[in-house]
C-alpha cells in the first residue's frame, strides 16, 4: 500500500475485523429465536434478554470511551470487546434462557464497549482529509456482513443442529480478534489520569454538543428498519397476498442492505468534495422523504422498491458521516468521550424511537409513527445546519 494512501494496514485491518466479527455475531443472532424456543423461552423472554443487553451496551459505551482518552490506550479495550463478543458461541452449551441472558448481555458489553473506541482509534490513525472515507468503507465492510451472514445462517440450518452453529460462530470470532491484534497498531498517547468523567463531559466543544443534539433529535425518530418489512408486507398482502407479500418484503430489505453497503463509501468520498455536514443533512432529508412516501402508503411494489432504496441509502450516509463529521469536531483528548457519548444517545435514541413508532402504530394508525419519526428528522436537520464545521 503506498504510504500516503488512506487505507493502510491498520484501516485494512478494522474493516476486516469488524467484517468477520459481524459474521460471527449474525451467525448467532438469526437462530437465536429459534433455538430459545427449544430450551423453554418465549417471545417475552427474548424481548427481556435484548432489552437488558441493549442497555447494558449503552452506558458501557459512554464509559469505556472515557476510560481510553484517560489511559492513553483503545487497542487492549478493542480486543477485550471482540473476545467478548465472541463468546456467543457459549450458546451451544445451555440449557435455559437465565445461562443465554448471562451470556448475551457480556457479549453486547463487549460489543458496546469497542465500538466508540475503535471509532476514536481510526481517527487517531487518520488525517483528517480522510475521516469521510474511511468512515464510507468501514461502514461499507461492516454492513457486506449483514448480506453474507444471514445467509451463511440460512445454508447452515438445513445441514447442521443450532448448537452446532453456535460452535462454528467461534471461527469468525476468533479470526476477527487474530486481525485486529496483528493488523493495527495504535497511535502512542499521553494517557490523561487526572481527568475525572464528568469533567471530560463538561470539556467538550460546545459545538460537539449542539451536534449531539442534532444527533439526539435525529434518534429520537430513527426507529429499526424491521418495522419497514411489516409495514411492506401488511401493505402489499391485498394485492399479492401474504405469502408473496412476507418474500417481497424479505427481499426488499436485502436490497436496503446492498445499497447500505454499496453507497457508504461513495458517500465518504463525495463528503470530501461538498462536506460531511451536507451529506448527513441529505441523509436526513432522505428518511424525511421515506417517512412521506410510507404515510401516502402506495400499494405497489415498484413504491415500496423506491421507498426500502432510500431507506439504505439514507442510513448509509448517516451512519458513516456521523461517525466522520464527529472526528472534526472533537480534540485528539476527548475523542473517545465524545464517541461514547454519541454511541449511547444513538443506543438510547433507537430504544426510544422503535417503541415511540411502534405504539403510535399500535394505538393510533402506521401514519401516525411515521408522521412522528419524520417529524423530528426535520427539527434535527434544522439543528445540524447551526453546527460549525470545524470544532
Amino acid at each position: 500500500m503506498k504510504k500516503n494512501s488512506w487505507l493502510t494496514k491498520g484501516i485494512l485491518g478494522i474493516g476486516l475485523t469488524s467484517l468477520l466479527s459481524d459474521m460471527g455475531h449474525e451467525m448467532t443472532t438469526a437462530i437465536l429465536p429459534v433455538f430459545l424456543a427449544t430450551i423453554g423461552g418465549t417471545a417475552a423472554t427474548l424481548g427481556l434478554i435484548e432489552g437488558i443487553a441493549d442497555a447494558s451496551s449503552s452506558f458501557i459505551k459512554l464509559w469505556m470511551g472515557y476510560y481510553s482518552d484517560k489511559i492513553g490506550k483503545r487497542k487492549p479495550i478493542i480486543v477485550v470487546g471482540y473476545v467478548l463478543t465472541a463468546i456467543k458461541g457459549l450458546f451451544a452449551f445451555t440449557t435455559n434462557w437465565y445461562q443465554v441472558l448471562f451470556i448475551r448481555v457480556f457479549a453486547w458489553m463487549g460489543r458496546g464497549a469497542r465500538g466508540p473506541v475503535r471509532d476514536a482509534l481510526m481517527v487517531d490513525l487518520l488525517k483528517p482529509a480522510h475521516y469521510g472515507r474511511v468512515f464510507g468503507f468501514h461502514t461499507a465492510m461492516d454492513t457486506l456482513g449483514a448480506i453474507i451472514r444471514p445467509a451463511i445462517a440460512f445454508v447452515l440450518i438445513g445441514i447442521l443442529s443450532y448448537r452446532h452453529i453456535f460452535l462454528i460462530s467461534f471461527i469468525p470470532g476468533f479470526l476477527s480478534v487474530a486481525c485486529f491484534s496483528l493488523l493495527v497498531k495504535e497511535k502512542k498517547r499521553k494517557p490523561d489520569r487526572k481527568i475525572k468523567f464528568w469533567e471530560s463531559m463538561k470539556e467538550l466543544p460546545l459545538n460537539f454538543k449542539l451536534f449531539i443534539f442534532s444527533v439526539g433529535i435525529f434518534g429520537l425518530g430513527n426507529f429499526a428498519h424491521t418495522l419497514l418489512i411489516l409495514r411492506a408486507t401488511e401493505v402489499l398482502t391485498p394485492s399479492y397476498g401474504k405469502v408473496a407479500a412476507i418474500s417481497a418484503a424479505v427481499g426488499l430489505y436485502t436490497l436496503h442492505n446492498i445499497l447500505y453497503a454499496g453507497c457508504a463509501y461513495p458517500a465518504g468520498v463525495l463528503s470530501e468534495k461538498f462536506g460531511k455536514r451536507t451529506l448527513l443533512g441529505l441523509g436526513y432529508f432522505l428518511f424525511a422523504f421515506m417517512c412521506l412516501g410510507f404515510i401516502l402508503e402506495p400499494p405497489k411494489l415498484w413504491a415500496m422498491i423506491v421507498l426500502f432504496s432510500l431507506a439504505g441509502i439514507y442510513i448509509a450516509l448517516v451512519d458513516s458521516m456521523e461517525r466522520a463529521l464527529a472526528g472534526d469536531l472533537l480534540p485528539e483528548n476527548l475523542r473517545g468521550t465524545g464517541y461514547g457519548v454519541m454511541s449511547m444517545i444513538n443506543g438510547v435514541g433507537d430504544f426510544i424511537s422503535s417503541f415511540a413508532v411502534g405504539l403510535l402504530w399500535a394505538k393510533v394508525s402506521p401514519a401516525a409513527g411515521f408522521v412522528y419519526a419524520g417529524f423530528l428528522t426535520l427539527i434535527g436537520g434544522v439543528v445540524l445546519f447551526m453546527v460549525r464545521n470545524k470544532r
